[in-house]
């Protein structure tokens, strides 16, 4: 019966070799990696990625990445393309075949069709002189010195250099086409992830009759007053023309109440954050969260592009919302 010791040690040699695979790529990004890159950043069309078996997989995985970085992408079966998917792809479109050996016979099959059409063609392989590669504009060396299985036969650090390879591609494109966050959420609109990224601040933000404030030369009693019945933790302190004079919390009522100052005489003036952190109805919620969390604060006043407050939002209603 095998040991435990043997398991973990199967293992740990299984994740050492797949990290050296993958240290060996750095020292291989170069000139046909720009080549790459600039042959998708200049294409008119899609990539379209076609792989067999793991690498099949593999090729699936890095369509979805690209697809949700802001390359359009999609994953082609080369056997079905054979039979008919091929008319799936476009002159337009660039052709990313994944292949360890580079001599896949379903993948070579396609080449005669590839060129005939004029399409780009980016191999990534294990095999820098093999038929893919030769045929390529550009062949991504995605060689390893041996794989993780000990029989050196199932794919296992050639796959998971491949795909590294592909992130790789995938964020270089992301970066030089200035891809945002914003952007990105478009791609995930669904689940935690979209509320996080397109979720505004005007979504969630008290406004109007919601909206706690007061002017200044308001006695503090009266602010208080204010933010009970609001329940929002915090009042917005107006100049009498309606500009934001300051902004009031529970936590300056805490350090109102540790200097001593009698609560029953003082005015907001005396005691309010002049100022304080704004942000804008535009603004994507999740921003104003890490404004929040940079500054160590629990609300935000909101204003419109004069200037004027027109409303406010707390930690608790970014957390309602699933913002964090």
């Amino acid at each position: 019966m095998i040991q435990h010791n043997q398991l973990i040690e199967s293992a740990q040699r299984t994740i050492r070799l797949e990290v050296e695979a993958v240290q060996q790529l750095s020292s291989r990004i170069g000139n046909p990696f720009i080549k790459a890159c600039e042959l998708i950043l200049q294409s008119k069309g899609r990539v379209v990625v076609v792989g067999m078996g793991k690498s099949g997989h593999i090729g699936n995985k890095i369509a979805a990445t690209l697809a949700s970085t802001g390359t359009t992408a999609f994953f082609v079966h080369p056997a079905e393309a054979s039979h008919g998917d091929m008319g799936m792809i476009t002159r337009d479109d660039v052709v990313l075949a994944l292949s360890n050996s580079g001599s896949t016979s379903e993948i070579v099959t396609l080449l005669p069709l590839i060129k005939r059409l004029g399409i780009r063609l980016i191999s990534m392989t294990g095999n820098p002189d093999s038929v893919l590669a030769k045929a390529a504009d550009v062949n991504l060396d995605a060689s390893v010195s041996i794989e993780a299985c000990p029989l050196n036969l199932a794919p296992t650090s050639s796959t998971t250099a491949s795909l590294v390879l592909g992130d790789a591609l995938a964020i270089a494109l992301l970066e030089a086409r200035g891809f945002t966050a914003e952007d990105f959420a478009f791609s995930h609109p669904g689940g935690a992830l979209g509320r996080r990224l397109l979720l505004k601040v005007e979504n969630v933000m008290h406004s109007g009759e919601r909206l706690p404030r007061v002017e200044r030369g308001t006695p503090l009693r009266a602010a208080l007053l204010e933010m009970t019945r609001k329940g929002l933790g915090m009042t917005v302190v107006n100049e009498p023309d309606g500009r934001l004079a300051g902004v009031f919390t529970d936590g300056d009522l805490r350090r109102t109440l540790d200097k001593g100052i009698d609560v029953r005489q003082a005015l907001i003036d005396e005691v309010m954050t002049a100022r304080g952190k704004t942000v804008t109805p535009d603004m994507l919620a999740a921003e104003a969260l890490r404004i929040m969390e940079d500054n160590k604060i629990n609300a935000l006043v909101v204003i419109d592009e004069q200037g004027l407050p027109i409303g406010a939002l707390n930690m608790h209603d970014l957390l309602r919302a699933g913002v964090m």
